[in-house]
């Protein structure tokens, strides 16, 4: 109908012309600018503010999708002229894309109801045609008499027959026209249910959706994407030989297509959030409150979560000229006894991610890993299907129970870890895929417990050349602490009421209250967390954004520290260091500097490098040739940490040794160890630490079950 048409033609370009925002500002003029200074063919207009501007076009819009689009785009084109005379020569066609439609269906509650109405549904996607020409408009030959006919416009349904020639009436034979019809880009994917959606035990459906225009080529394998367009159906003739009588094919017409995942992420991180981004980042102690912030439900493990923030934001990959690359990515192994939470950083890490993969050892083999050569079921030809590495592309590659893995599958990974690509030669394909990850791997010891009288190699059955590749080795030892163990318990208890379903406003109180009370035990704890949602946009932002030049470093600090490293590790034999570790050193001190958004690499970065690079050498020693070490290195290892947690360290150790001295001397445990407070003083003066007043008043000194005797010049610890 002419009139309705017309009716909702004006309708739609009064609201694109006058509908402003709170702010004042004319929203769609804005986009239709940002559309065309892009050379782009269409915008997007939200579903919401159409229904409360125009409720009875947003009436007619999921009824009858089809017309109404089909209106709609021709009023956005003669807008966009309006603006801009001359955009037609860039193209011929402007699209409105609708978003943010409310209902959202399933794939699996799809049916007869839905046809030719608008659905929004989510899922993975699992395989992609090539684009092909689809006909859009034909124009014919006759063969008879050279007549052209047409133009007949295409539809989704069936072929066009133009029956008889009006020239010379024959019958035919027609030949298309190739000059003078014209084509549209067509693709097909096949949209499959997200795993985490489906109900225990079922398969996942898949549907199959037609991208047309611009759309094309938005999406790749593996995405998780959403997708508004109209569920619509198709005569074929294949089903019905088959079942015996008519039956319809259903696909979805895309009309939007929405990426769930990083770059579009950072590409719609509005003017807000980066203003909080760079407002958290003028804070001091910003470093201190990302890493307090990582897997605030684990307690304790500062240094894991120092490795771990570490990894995630990245050293700056280094290509000059495209001749020779070294990699940014900083790879992280976390070993030690079970128990410790290795899982569940990894799984946290997977959820806070931009791109994050997830494989086990057990579970996982080379070629999975890396890539594999597959019959494609549509062409019968060979091709390659990416494995997780490549997957994790640009992202995080995480591998738990890294010990199970066979020797042969293990040595897949070598290439990638370095070199950053995976080079294939099976089946007639020879071609080398770009494999840009970061690798956090966990791994259990040689019989489940570290061994802390053996070294680092004696204690993992990994090899040399593997070891070298990772920047950051943590071992998780689990000691018994009573104090230290209470508090966990403590902490895992408050932090099961929390979580629980039905959990009130007093266990969240409880919680907080716990934590407050815990802060003096730990140096981390009292500070303030940063929001799990705007970290990880945090963390999207200084990956994209920020890239740290090294510039007027302390070259021979660093020559230092590596000349001294190697000297100790020929002695003690326990992990090799080569100049992989320089490399990684400059890659820790780009990632700190991307914490605190820094342009340039400074001295403190540096020196958090070089600590976090002893830290995890020391931790790798003998039980035997640690305290030496940390002797050696005490300059480095004591920066930027608290006076009162390296003198508690200290004064921890001192007790150990009087009640092992005690039990071993009288035979029973003694309730009170006494500690005499010049023992105490003389070790502090060999981290430069000479007055221990403040200590010894300190709320962490009281935490710990310490207290001193001000005339006997004692230090009491109850056990």
């Amino acid at each position: 109908l002419a009139a309705p048409r017309r009716e909702i033609k004006n309708r739609f370009k009064n609201f694109l012309r006058t509908y402003v925002d709170s702010k004042g500002n004319n929203l769609y003029y804005r986009l239709i600018q940002d559309m065309c200074s892009l050379n782009k063919s269409s915008f997007e207009v939200n579903f919401n503010i159409l229904a409360s501007e125009c409720y009875v076009l947003a009436y007619f819009l999921p009824e009858a999708p089809t017309e109404v689009l089909q209106i709609l785009d021709e009023a956005a084109k003669e807008v966009v002229l309006n603006l801009f005379p001359n955009y037609e020569r860039i193209t011929k066609e402007i699209h409105v894309r609708i978003c943010d439609l409310p209902l959202q269906e399933e794939i699996r509650s799809l049916r007869q109801i839905h046809l030719n109405q608008m659905v929004r549904i989510e899922g993975v996607v699992s395989a992609i045609t090539p684009i092909l020409p689809q006909l859009f408009m034909v124009k014919f030959d006759c063969t008879k008499c050279g007549f052209i006919l047409g133009p007949f416009y295409q539809n989704q349904e069936k072929e066009v027959n133009p029956g008889t020639c009006p020239e010379c009436q024959s019958q035919g034979p027609f030949a298309i026209n190739q000059e003078l019809t014209l084509y549209k880009n067509y693709q097909r994917l096949v949209l499959q249910e997200s795993p985490s959606k489906v109900s225990a035990g079922r398969l996942p459906r898949s549907k199959d959706v037609i991208l047309t225009g611009d759309l094309c080529d938005k999406c790749k394998p593996g995405d998780e994407i959403e997708i508004t367009g109209v569920y619509s159906n198709q005569y074929d003739s294949s089903l019905n030989t088959k079942q015996g009588f008519p039956v319809f094919t259903t696909v979805i017409v895309a009309n939007h297509v929405l990426r769930n995942d990083a770059k579009a992420e950072t590409e719609r991180l509005t003017d807000e959030d980066i203003k909080t981004i760079l407002a958290l980042s003028k804070d001091e102690n910003i470093g201190e409150r990302i890493i307090a912030s990582m897997a605030p439900s684990v307690y304790g493990h500062d240094d894991i979560k120092r490795a771990l923030a570490l990894s995630l934001f990245g050293g700056v990959t280094k290509n000059p000229g495209e001749k020779h690359k070294v990699r940014g990515d900083i790879n992280v192994l976390l070993c030690g006894d079970p128990g410790t939470a290795k899982s569940q950083f990894l799984k946290y890490i997977q959820n806070i991610a931009p791109r994050a993969v997830f494989s086990t050892g057990q579970g996982a083999s080379a070629v999975g890993l890396t890539a594999y050569v597959a019959r494609s079921p549509v062409s019968k030809e060979w091709t390659l299907e990416a494995g997780a590495l490549v997957l994790a592309d640009k992202g995080v590659c995480l591998i738990d129970e890294f010990d199970k893995m066979n020797d042969q599958d293990r040595t897949s990974i070598h290439e990638a870890m370095e070199q950053q690509s995976i080079s294939i030669s099976k089946a007639g394909i020879v071609t080398s895929l770009q494999a840009r990850c970061a690798v956090i791997a966990a791994a259990n010891p040689i019989g489940g417990r570290y061994d802390n009288s053996m070294t680092f190699s004696e204690n993992v059955d990994l090899t040399e050349p593997i070891l070298s590749r990772f920047d950051i080795l943590c071992v998780v030892k689990d000691n018994a602490d009573m104090v230290i163990d209470e508090n966990l318990a403590r902490f895992v208890v408050a932090s099961h009421m929390r979580s629980h379903p039905k959990s009130k406003e007093a266990d969240i109180e409880h919680m907080a209250k716990i934590e407050s009370e815990l802060a003096n035990a730990s140096s981390l704890a009292h500070i303030e967390k940063i929001p799990q949602d705007i970290l990880r946009k945090y963390i999207l932002y200084a990956k994209e954004k920020i890239q740290p030049k090294l510039h007027q470093m302390d070259q021979e600090k660093v020559a230092k520290v590596y000349s001294e490293l190697r000297r100790e590790s020929m002695c003690t034999g326990s992990v090799p260091i080569t100049v992989r570790h320089i490399e990684s050193m400059l890659r820790m001190a780009e990632a700190n500097a991307k914490m605190h958004l820094r342009e340039f690499v400074t001295e403190d970065d540096i020196n958090m490098a070089i600590r976090v690079t002893l830290e995890a050498f020391v931790a790798t020693q003998k039980h035997s040739v640690t305290k030496a070490m940390k002797r050696t290195f005490k300059s480095y290892l004591s920066y930027k940490k608290d006076n009162n947690e390296l003198l508690l360290h200290l004064l921890n150790n001192l007790s150990k040794e009087a009640a092992i001295y005690m039990r071993n001397r009288y035979g029973s445990s003694e309730d009170v160890v006494e500690i005499d407070e010049k023992d105490l003083a003389e070790k502090a003066r060999s981290i430069n630490i000479q007055n221990l007043q403040p200590f010894l008043n300190s709320d962490m000194f009281k935490a710990f079950n310490y207290s001193y005797d001000n005339k006997r010049k004692l230090i009491h610890r109850r056990l």
